[in-house]
């Protein structure tokens, strides 16, 4: 019987962060090593570096994209970026789909010239996001120059977007997420489960998981949950149990843990509003276009509560049958962590004001409505708290720059699909998609069936999950709409989706860049459990699903 030799590092460890839209920015954050009095058999700082990532491996259509990009254990230039420009061929592509529909496709009678020439430049920024000639936000700022220099927009509806109220919760919750990493509490956390439920490979999982969910409404990024909490924490434990990434070694126990962690946390981002950037950004979108969600933190956890708990509390046990670890056993796991837990010693300051700040955030959320306090106030109510009491400073916030990143191209997106819902091409589109669908008989369930698998296995085509939802998710909504799905059920759902399809592939979410980067799942394992843990949440979902939602009145 394997056993665990060495305690679970301080895993504030050198791991670098996906430079991904949705996520933190890459950083090495120092390992804090054990004192000498423990007898250690293993070095943990060297190991805990993730093993060098098979970026060959990507697929060339989607090697660009920013989630991609993430998997590098050092920062690199941008693709298609750098000091090189833009890419040619993924530059010329981009540009000829959007020419292609200006000047080739023939306007439809009901739309106008405006609305057609800014579909085709938001349809050559889409095509850019999936090519890559250029990186994300340098992409899109392209796209909202072309806007404003083809007379397309004025200046103030292009750059309307940018005093979007959820693009500025999204980039706040970017500096939450640091303050988690930066403080240790997330670290000391997910130790408290490992300590609680650690003494088998199962209960490893299930402690893992449990925490990622409990941290989730108030680190409202997935990568930066998965890059600073979660992988050093499974990597400390693999390598601990003689589990070597990129070796055969790796399904004795970090394959499972890894593949297990990565496919609960999109469960874990379903369940709560806050749990996500793209679950505030589809919500923006919904209410665009007419679908407006009351008391939406309330509403969205009573309407996910069922179906996410459930696929969370069986996803780990599903995959512990069909991708079973070696080791089935840990009993020193949970004495390891109570070491750990020692050396980390009492609660520190910063975490207590951490953990206050975020209940009153999450608090704020929750009950802003009745008390008419906006959810982004209340976010901006605990930073300046945090800065305030020095848990973060500003030099933090700079150094955010996925934060501004994110900032700059949301903005752009949210604006262009904004202003193409003013104009009238998603209504367009989704009447002429509705016909279709009539034109074959189809009910209500059996259209919302089709357009969600659609929605989903799309993202095949998507290295991001917040690009897939600035793309598609205004659009789908409105076929949604015109094929008389309810309203509310079919903006939600849409929604649920967004988060359960970052662990289709390697590259689909900054967080499947950062497990995959660690070198303990082969890509073929990982096309397969993705595929696989998709058919089973779809099954979770619409069989609890139908019941919970037309219980709740959703249809």
């Amino acid at each position: 019987m394997e056993r665990l030799r060495v305690a679970v590092s301080h895993h504030r460890a050198a791991l670098p962060l996906p430079t991904h839209h949705n996520h933190l920015r890459r950083r090495h954050l120092q390992l804090q090593p054990f004192p000498s009095s423990l007898s250690l058999s293993l070095p943990i700082s060297p190991q805990l570096s993730p093993a060098p990532p098979r970026r060959h491996l990507l697929p060339p259509l989607l090697a660009s994209a920013s989630a991609a990009q993430a998997a590098g254990p050092a920062p690199a230039p941008a693709a298609g970026g750098g000091g090189g420009g833009a890419k040619p061929v993924p530059l010329l592509v981009s540009l000829a789909v959007g020419l292609a529909v200006r000047f080739l496709a023939p306007r439809p009678a009901e739309v106008t010239p405006q609305a057609w020439q800014l579909l085709s430049i938001f349809l050559t920024t889409i095509a850019g996001l999936v090519l890559g000639p250029l990186p994300v936000g340098a992409w899109a700022f392209l796209g909202l120059t072309a806007t404003v220099a083809t007379r397309t927009l004025p200046f103030t509806a292009a750059f309307g977007a940018f005093t979007n109220e959820v693009i500025w919760l999204i980039v706040i919750s970017f500096f939450f997420a640091r303050g988690f990493v930066k403080t240790g509490l997330g670290d000391r956390v997910a130790t408290y489960f490992v300590k609680w439920l650690g003494s088998s490979t199962l209960g490893l999982s299930y402690g893992l998981a449990i925490s990622e969910a409990c941290i989730a409404p108030a680190m409202p990024s997935t990568t930066a949950r998965a890059g600073g909490v979660f992988l050093p924490i499974v990597k400390s434990l693999s390598l601990s149990a003689g589990s070597k990434p990129n070796d055969p070694s790796a399904r004795k126990l970090g394959s499972y843990l890894v593949q297990s962690q990565l496919q609960a946390s999109g469960n874990s981002s379903a369940l709560f509003l806050t749990a996500a950037a793209q679950n505030l950004l589809c919500l923006k979108l919904a209410e665009e276009i007419g679908v407006k969600i009351a008391n939406p933190w309330i509403s969205w956890f009573k309407v996910a509560s069922l179906p996410a708990i459930i696929s969370l509390l069986a996803t780990p046990y599903l995959l512990y049958k069909i991708f079973p670890p070696e080791i089935k056993d840990t009993p020193e796991a949970p004495a390891i962590a109570a070491q750990k837990l020692k050396n980390m010693g009492p609660v520190t300051r910063n975490e207590w004001v951490m953990v206050a700040t975020m209940i009153l955030a999450v608090s704020l959320w929750i009950f802003g409505d009745t008390i008419g306090v906006s959810s982004v106030v209340a976010a901006m109510i605990g930073l300046s708290i945090l800065l305030l009491l020095g848990v973060l400073n500003w030099e933090d916030c700079l150094n955010e720059k996925s934060a501004w990143d994110t900032l700059a191209w949301f903005a752009i997106l949210v604006g262009m699909a904004g202003q193409l819902t003013n104009l009238g091409i998603v209504s367009w589109m989704s009447n002429c998609v509705a016909k279709v669908l009539q034109s074959f008989s189809l009910s209500w369930p059996a259209a919302f069936g089709v357009l969600q698998a659609s929605y989903f296995f799309i993202h095949y085509l998507f290295a991001s999950q917040t690009a897939h939802v600035g793309a598609l998710y205004s659009a789908f909504l409105a076929m949604h709409l015109a094929a008389g799905v309810p309203a509310i059920l079919s903006a939600l759902a849409l929604t649920y989706n967004s988060n359960l399809f970052g662990a289709l592939t390697h590259y689909s979410s900054g967080q499947s860049a950062v497990y995959y980067g660690a070198g303990y799942v082969d890509l073929p394992d990982v096309f397969k459990l993705g595929f696989t843990t998709a058919a089973i949440n779809a099954v979770i979902w619409g069989v609890v699903g139908t019941f919970w939602w037309k219980f709740l009145g959703l249809y």
